[in-house]
């Protein structure tokens, strides 16, 4: 089995900044693409930003130019940097990694989220 964890939400006043974390543990062989996603009160589940095995990312557009993802391979942990915070960033946030499994194929597996709060 897998398990995400994540960690580095809060509260933050716009303009602020976060840094959230994802570190995945269990039975891993390998790891794809890892992502952040989120949703917000009666919306639905968007992707924040993804990144591949060998670094390549892709960001929506809400937060190009704000929000820097990144990972530890050696650590197998995901990172967000999220900095010029808005109060449409409010949300909770999830972490996701595609993971092939020592016995295992590859599957989707999500974290429990942490509630990112930007007050104006």
């Amino acid at each position: 089995q897998v398990q995400l964890v994540e960690s580095g939400g809060g509260l933050v006043q716009a303009g602020g900044s976060l840094r959230l974390s994802c570190a995945a543990s269990g039975s891993i062989f390998s790891i794809a693409t890892m992502g952040w996603y989120r949703q917000a009160p009666g919306k639905q589940r968007e992707l924040v930003a993804a990144i591949t095995s060998g670094g390549n990312t892709n960001y929506a557009d809400s937060v190009k130019g704000r929000f820097t993802i990144s990972r530890d391979n050696a650590k197998n942990t995901l990172y967000l940097q999220m900095n010029s915070l808005k109060p449409e960033d409010t949300a909770v946030y999830y972490c996701n990694a595609n993971v092939a499994g020592v016995l295992t194929l590859k599957n989707d597996y999500w974290g429990q989220g942490t509630q990112v709060t930007v007050s104006s």
